[in-house]
């Protein structure tokens, strides 16, 4: 079977080349090219083109029929989609009037997850993380993040990650997968010698068994305070780990570490002032903003006008876990945090795609150029502004992955 496909007409591609990787865009910096087709060999891209070639027994066609929009797959930078039960009674808490802080000192919020991930079989949670993939790509995202974090002790850590490689690799799927052990301390355990344990014990295991190569920490008091998540990042640093940080969420300090430590992202900033901005857009780390966080747990979003505005380079992701982000969203998560921080369609295409890419230092796909992944996903409208119209409840009817129709 010849290995070159084109693949058209669409009605539009939204190829996203060109647009910078920090800063303001506007919509009119869109290339738009219209009634063409898309050249794909093996995984990648090797062309746009705006007629159908001549020498038809060089490729395979795949006519697309009617008016379909394509943009690049989607990039979920952050999520936490590995877990065990659900936490129903910590949303109706947070209904009446509790906050996120009060239900976690009372054993609820992530000591809830826990227990339940802990308790949950490997089986059982392959399975509901598999049923999370699929649902993402039925949205249109076609490579996700997914932290552990749930497990906390080193054992239950390792368990979460194999499932998260398992499952990367029956799906023949790019699962990011991130070491969050520290989300909380667990109990009984003092946060400085948990931190040691993390470091001495941890994560060489999954350095050796190739589970993950990147950590994330929960920087605030009552998590991992400054001074302890500034020695972690650290040391996790010199252990060649990548670093990313749960940055600014109701206090700040979280985002002046990630800058320090050179982080590919800091993400949620929802405590984020003009300090912070300011900062973060003189750096190279990604802002990553959380909208389905601020949604389900009832406050501000991350000011991500004002990053974009100050030269920061904005992603957005879904933060989809079973407290805070219930969700898991995409497209109407940023639909709603376009509508309210007066973001671009093309600074919310760019926060899902290449941008969000680059907070997972990868450089390969977010954009429908020669060289980069064939992953991709067409809609069934004719112009790509409709997406967002339509406030996420449009979804693509055609996604591909390296290529490959699913």
């Amino acid at each position: 079977m010849n290995n070159i496909q084109i693949i058209g007409p669409f009605r539009q591609i939204i190829t996203l080349e060109g647009l910078p990787m920090k800063g303001v865009i506007n919509d009119e910096e869109i290339l738009i090219r219209e009634n063409s087709y898309v050249v794909v060999k093996d995984d990648q891209i090797i062309d746009v083109l705006s007629s159908f070639p001549k020498n038809t027994n060089e490729f395979t066609f795949h006519e697309i029929s009617g008016d379909h929009i394509l943009i690049p797959g989607l990039v979920d930078c952050h999520t936490h989609m590995v877990w065990g039960g659900n936490r129903a009674k910590d949303y109706t808490m947070r209904m009446a009037g509790k906050t996120y802080q009060e239900i976690l000192a009372t054993g609820g919020g992530i000591f809830d997850s826990v227990n339940k991930t802990q308790r949950a079989s490997k089986i059982d949670l392959k399975e509901s993380l598999t049923v999370r993939v699929k649902r993402q790509l039925k949205d249109g995202i076609t490579t996700m993040e997914v932290k552990s974090g749930y497990g906390l002790e080193p054992e239950h850590e390792v368990k979460l990650l194999e499932v998260v490689k398992e499952v990367s690799n029956e799906m023949t799927l790019d699962l990011v997968p991130t070491c969050l052990a520290t989300h909380v301390s667990p109990k009984g355990w003092d946060k400085k010698e948990f931190v040691e344990t993390v470091l001495n014990d941890l994560l060489p295991q999954l350095k050796a068994n190739n589970l993950s190569n990147r950590v994330d920490i929960f920087v605030e008091d009552n998590a991992f305070p400054i001074d302890l998540a500034d020695y972690y990042l650290g040391k996790a640093k010199g252990l060649d780990f990548d670093i990313t940080v749960h940055a600014d969420q109701f206090t700040t300090g979280g985002s002046e570490l990630a800058v320090k430590h050179g982080a590919l992202s800091a993400d949620h900033l929802e405590a984020s002032s003009d300090k912070e901005i300011t900062m973060l857009a003189a750096s190279d780390v990604v802002a990553v903003a959380l909208p389905g966080a601020s949604i389900g747990l009832g406050m501000h979003f991350t000011p991500a006008r004002k990053l974009l505005d100050a030269g920061a380079s904005l992603a957005i992701s879904t933060d989809w876990n079973p407290g805070s982000a219930p969700m898991g969203d995409l497209l109407v998560q940023a639909s709603i945090l376009g509508i309210y921080e007066k973001l671009s369609s093309a600074e919310l295409l760019a926060g899902m795609t290449f941008r969000a890419a680059k907070a997972l230092g990868l450089s390969d796909r977010g954009r429908l150029s020669a060289g980069y992944l064939a992953d991709m996903i067409a809609f069934p409208v004719a112009d790509y502004r409709e997406i967002f119209y339509n406030q996420g409840r449009i979804k693509p009817t055609m996604v591909w992955k390296k290529g490959v129709l699913l």
